[in-house]
């Protein structure tokens, strides 16, 4: 295997990487075991010659030429007694039951019964899917309903075959969705190590915590190679290089499977592992999620893909299908890459498995009916809520012909074989096997040890003047700032709840924040920590440092227009404490590089820690050296993403012409490294402000980090936290539902007197200027039902201030018409105090009312004659 020493690749700050791309792309060939003579530069591979014109041509209609992608054979010789087993099953199952096992359900939407029913092939827990809808149960409650799924799968007292049903999960930084497991670094950092062989370890130490718990499969690992840093799913992504995802593929599916044709391989200690999203999720156009992928074939080839075939010879037994799509054409209906290219070139033998509904969105499809993504090459339909009549329909086009008997035994055949191969057939009752219910191991120390060692080596230097770094153990260290003490935080999304909103340190019962692993160590050498969020102290630290960042996001609701950072707080605090003489340490939690430059400028030393996870005393490990002023631990960590000059478009990436980054790819000081750095450019180039934009108030059914969704009853609040929420006295209740995409907006019904209302996270807010303006309220919804009490709209301003309009009559003519975006002035809330606002948006209803909002916005283009209503 060929894995390319990038330590000292792009040392200097701009540093120039010319020749680089031919370089990547022969190493991404070396490390697939692919012949050299495929091999080519994105622009040239296997499009060149004669036929040029006509290939490029396709690509622009989205289509491909699977000629132009490398054969190679499946790792796998295909076993004679499981393909026995298959035959024998498939002429045992009834029509319903085959259907049954390519149809995947959400447990916050099936039952255990309703698995034995429809002999359903698997069940999954989403982002927000939880035991009793519950994202913070303890972990017990997993292998609980682990045993009553496999034992409803198995029951064959209604003369069913009985196969067992298969549980998948994203666990994407350790076995984030329960309480108490390991929770590594995302992959941002992870990239930043440069060390295939600890991707391994995590692998393996996942495959563990996740066994305990009766879970048989992970979504994981993604390999998309992101290409924009204003996509929300960049986090999820090792580097923008094709080679270091190719190579990390390799061994984070060996680490979670065990390696391929070896007596470990899906044995006791490992499970299955999928690789994410194929193809083409990390290059699409503005970074957008989910949108539309416009590269050539032989980039498509050469840079999105260049994952897989590694993979595939590491054995992954599952390929999850993109929502994006490849030139207008959805990849959950693209049968030249899922069948011709995935299986008949890459040698892929196992299964496809759709994204979350992704079939829906396939030209001609919906949810609960789309034979076209089937036909195309998805084995396996990810219905979580639409399962049910995706079932029905299923079945009722494989009578019809539509699809065809040989195409749904070919898909059921696949299921099957993974089934098989990973032994779930003879592997028992969750609880009774080797790993289940062993707690003590969940969020080890062993366990957490290689966590922290990821924390270490991931962090990496972009500034040290003055050898402001390492700190001295014995110092007063002030700690500051709100990502300082928040485990939350710094683990960023997909952490127990989709976006990782919600979440508290109680919540992390095996885990350390940042602050925490500081104190301890600088107490034990015999100094003092200080944690003050907001910077302030009554005697003088020796040193600050500020740790701040982004807040948790996950998928689409981390996309952004522009990769400013923008906030106001942390560089005020930075810029005071340097005022008063104090050495300031920047630690920067984000998921992607982010124009950070007054940031940089206003610390004496700074550090991409990226999102960490649970060992915050991994970044203590490195910042804080030996009382003689030696490294305990130096930094290892080195860009594997380019972080650019701008804040606005796209970033550079390496390979690019006229390729010019802030710091290049490979970037990283050590100790060792005295050359300080000058003043940064502070000319954002940035059209739109901060990332926390104040319009935006509620986007794709979540608040504004600045503001949170309240329910009020007559006895009290309740904050939403997680998919489902109800106000004290159940009068209001919210549930997550889709949209234009998975879990996108909300429905909010009332059963009695109640309000939605969205309150400020931080105080009173100054909402003066933009009253002043013809900005307005601008609100995306649905009606669903009216009911008959009134129903009003309103701002607060703090005890006995409060503005507010009666929508009886515009709710009552919205019913049932479908989604609509209304607007009403801010000048019609003309008594209200926009420099002391509480509450951005609330709405206050009687019982009967069912309304779905997706997005909340102030709006830019609501004229003077805007009526004052919806």
């Amino acid at each position: 295997m060929i894995v390319a020493d990038v330590k000292n690749w792009g040392r200097g700050v701009g540093g120039n990487l010319a020749g680089f791309r031919s370089l990547l792309v022969a190493g991404v060939v070396a490390v697939a075991g692919l012949s050299a003579c495929t091999a080519g530069t994105p622009e040239e591979g296997s499009l060149e010659g004669s036929n040029a014109s006509a290939d490029a041509a396709a690509t622009q209609a989205g289509l491909i030429n699977p000629e132009n992608w490398p054969l190679q054979s499946s790792v796998f010789e295909r076993d004679a007694e499981i393909e026995d087993k298959i035959s024998a099953l498939l002429a045992r199952m009834t029509l319903e039951e085959k259907v049954g096992q390519v149809i995947q359900a959400d447990i916050s939407a099936v039952t255990p019964e309703d698995v034995r029913d429809y002999s359903l092939g698997s069940i999954l827990n989403g982002g927000n899917s939880a035991p009793e809808g519950d994202v913070r149960i303890e972990a017990q409650a997993w292998l609980k309903l682990a045993d009553k799924f496999w034992e409803a799968s198995t029951d064959t007292s209604d003369g069913g075959l009985g196969i067992p049903a298969m549980w998948g999960t994203d666990a994407v930084h350790g076995h984030n969705n329960v309480v108490g497991a390991t929770i590594f670094p995302h992959n941002v950092g992870l990239g930043a190590t440069n060390n295939p062989a600890l991707l391994y370890e995590i692998g393996k130490v996942t495959a563990k915590e996740m066994l305990i718990t009766g879970v048989d499969w992970t979504f994981a690992p993604t390999i998309a190679i992101s290409r924009d840093d204003r996509w929300g799913r960049s986090y999820e992504s090792y580097s923008e290089n094709p080679q270091i995802v190719a190579s990390y593929a390799a061994e984070l599916v060996s680490g979670i499977q065990g390696a391929v044709n070896t007596d470990e391989f899906l044995g006791r200690d490992h499970m299955i592992a999928t690789v994410k999203h194929f193809v083409g999720d990390g290059g699409t156009v503005d970074g957008k999620d989910q949108g539309d992928n416009q590269f050539t074939e032989a980039e498509l080839r050469d840079l999105q893909a260049a994952g897989y075939p590694v993979a595939i010879q590491s054995g992954v037994q599952v390929v999850m299908a993109s929502f994006n799509t490849f030139h207008g054409r959805r990849l959950h209906g693209h049968k030249e890459l899922l069948t011709d290219v995935l299986v008949g070139r890459m040698g892929f033998d196992g299964f496809v498995v759709g994204d979350w509904n992704g079939h829906g969105q396939v030209a001609g499809c919906s949810n609960v009916s789309c034979a076209q993504s089937f036909n195309a090459g998805v084995d396996m339909f990810m219905a979580p809520d639409s399962w049910k009549e995706l079932y029905a329909n299923t079945l009722a086009q494989v009578k019809s012909g539509e699809i065809s008997a040989e195409r749904l035994d070919q898909a059921v055949s696949r299921i099957l074989r993974v089934k098989l191969r990973s032994g779930l057939f003879e592997a028992g009752l969750p609880s009774s096997r080797a790993h289940a219910g062993k707690w003590e191991v969940l969020g080890s120390a062993e366990h957490r040890a290689v966590a922290r060692q990821a924390v270490r080596e991931s962090l990496v230097l972009l500034k040290n003047n003055d050898a402001t770094l390492p700190l001295a153990p014995a110092s007063h260290v002030l700690v500051a700032g709100d990502g300082a003490n928040d485990i939350a935080k710094q683990a960023g999304g997909w952490t127990l709840s989709w976006q990782g909103t919600g979440n508290d340190n109680d919540d992390f019962p095996n885990g350390q924040t940042i602050f925490d692993g500081i104190r301890e160590t600088v107490e034990d050498a015999g100094g003092q920590a200080t944690l003050s969020i907001d910077g302030s102290y009554t005697t003088k630290p020796d040193v600050a440092v500020i740790v701040f960042g982004e807040d948790p996001y996950a998928e689409f609701q981390g996309d952004v227009p522009h990769v400013d950072f923008g906030s106001e707080e942390p560089l005020r605090l930075l810029k005071k404490l340097q005022s008063e003489g104090i050495k300031t340490v920047a630690v920067f939690l984000s998921g992607r590089p982010m124009w950070v430059n007054p940031e940089i400028n206003a610390s004496d030393a700074f550090v991409a820690a990226w999102l960490p996870g649970s060992e915050g005393g991994g970044i203590a490990d490195v910042l804080i050296g030996n009382s003689d002023g030696s490294a305990r631990h130096d930094f290892k960590g080195r860009l594997s993403f380019s972080w650019g000059k701008e804040a606005e478009g796209l970033a550079p990436n390496v390979g690019d012409e006229d390729y010019d980054p802030l710091f290049a790819f490979g970037y990283g000081l050590t100790y060792a490294d005295p050359e300080p750095l000058g003043l940064l450019s502070e000319e954002t180039g940035s059209k739109t402000g901060g990332l926390q934009s104040k319009l935006s108030l509620i986007v794709a059914g979540e608040a504004n980090p600045n503001w949170v969704m309240v329910l009020a009853d007559r006895a009290g609040e309740f904050p939403i936290i997680g998919a489902t929420a109800q106000s004290p006295d159940a009068h209001l209740k919210t549930a997550t539902v889709d949209y234009l995409a998975q879990e996108d907006s909300r429905t909010f019904s009332w059963a009695d007197e109640a309000r939605l209302e969205l309150k400020s996270n931080h105080g009173p807010q100054d909402y003066s200027t933009e009253a002043g303006s013809d900005l307005g309220i601008q609100l995306t919804y649905q009606v669903i039902s009216a009911g008959n009490g009134a129903t009003s709209i309103g701002v607060s301003c703090g005890e006995g201030c409060d503005a507010s309009l009666d929508l009886t009559d515009a709710i009552q003519a919205a019913s049932g018409e479908g989604w609509r975006t209304s607007n009403i002035k801010l000048k019609c809330f003309a008594d209200a105090d926009f420099a002391n606002l509480t509450s951005a948006f609330y709405l206050k209803s009687e019982s009967g009312l069912e309304i779905q909002i997706t997005a909340v916005e102030l709006a830019q283009d609501v004229g003077s004659d805007q009526p004052c209503s919806l």
